[in-house]
């Protein structure tokens, strides 16, 4: 029964990277030995997270044009500008606006896709707007962090344009190969368990190598927060205000927002470590407690309104 119960916790994916954090704060000091293999832990990582995505989605073309170009400008330019914005005014050093230049530059968590489900959204719009960010994130990535770094005397856009393909579109080619009819059964089995595991590897690294900052420097603390609160929470309430307005169907902009407002973390604090150093990784570390929060906040908030639409309609019958 213990090792029943043992088992389900460990697969859980918020008690995962819940522990993830608690262990950065508390054993940080492990952080360091990480630090060298976090982009390998993120290219093994993505490899089997995109496994996920089916190209087979893209078809017919004609109909997915429209999710396929709107999840690109909503991850990167909609969310982009509204966090970059933020943070240009509220972030005390230079370190900590680059790694909320990377966080906007970073494509969407796979995570879009279950929660679409979960969430009630459109699953085939939620893959096909994925699948398209992370293509255009290639190019638009390095533009964006290549642009925008210029306040900290540039960096070297082939390199990034370099490092995206790494741990972009190389992984993507490798999780075709995965999907080989022998080996597919084996991959769809531990995929779970490798993507969840990894991230919380890389968030446990992030966490761990700026423990001081969660200890000491509660200033700063509170205004990552603050950025992260606004662009998540609060950009993903205005959205949905705004496509109710505009009549967008429920189960499409449920998917949209989630388009909108989930990033990549363990993307992020890989390449904030690997251009910026540890300080801009901060943001990124704090990132994934709030994905985490709102994606709950998503799912308590429906289960909340189905029990209040039951209870509504018992009393009318």
């Amino acid at each position: 029964m213990m090792i029943q119960f043992f088992t389900r916790i460990i697969r859980d994916r918020n008690f995962v990277l819940i522990l993830a954090v608690v262990l950065g704060l508390t054993i940080g000091d492990w952080a360091e030995n990480l630090k060298e293999y976090t982009f390998y832990i993120l290219a093994v990582v993505m490899i089997f997270s995109t496994t996920g995505l089916s190209t087979k989605a893209l078809f017919p073309l004609k109909k997915m044009i429209q999710p396929l170009l709107l999840g690109s400008v909503l991850n990167y330019f909609v969310f982009g500008a509204v966090i970059i914005s933020l943070a240009y005014f509220l972030m005390p050093t230079p370190e900590l606006f680059l790694g909320f230049v990377v966080i906007a530059a970073t494509p969407p968590g796979l995570a879009v896709i279950p929660f679409s489900h979960i969430l009630e959204g459109d699953i085939k719009y939620g893959i096909v707007g994925v699948l398209g960010a992370f293509i255009s994130s290639i190019f638009l990535a390095p533009a964006i962090v290549g642009l925008l770094s210029n306040v900290d005397g540039g960096i070297d856009s082939g390199m990034l344009f370099m490092t995206m393909v790494k741990l972009v579109l190389i992984p993507m080619l490798i999780s075709r190969l995965l999907l080989w009819a022998p080996i597919k059964p084996t991959v769809e089995k531990v995929r779970g368990r490798v993507v969840d595991w990894g991230f919380a590897l890389l968030i446990f690294t992030a966490v761990g190598l700026n423990r001081q900052v969660f200890f000491s420097n509660f200033e700063v603390l509170f205004l990552v927060a603050l950025v992260l609160f606004l662009s998540i929470f609060g950009l993903g309430w205005v959205y949905e205000k705004f496509a109710a307005r505009i009549g967008v169907k429920k189960e499409v902009a449920m998917t949209q927002n989630l388009l909108l407002t989930i990033k990549s973390s363990g993307f992020a604090v890989v390449t904030a470590l690997t251009l910026f150093g540890k300080e801009a990784a901060i943001p990124s570390a704090v990132m994934a407690v709030f994905v985490l929060l709102y994606l709950l906040y998503l799912s308590f908030r429906m289960e909340y309104r189905k029990k209040v639409k039951r209870i509504m309609d018992k009393g009318k019958s």
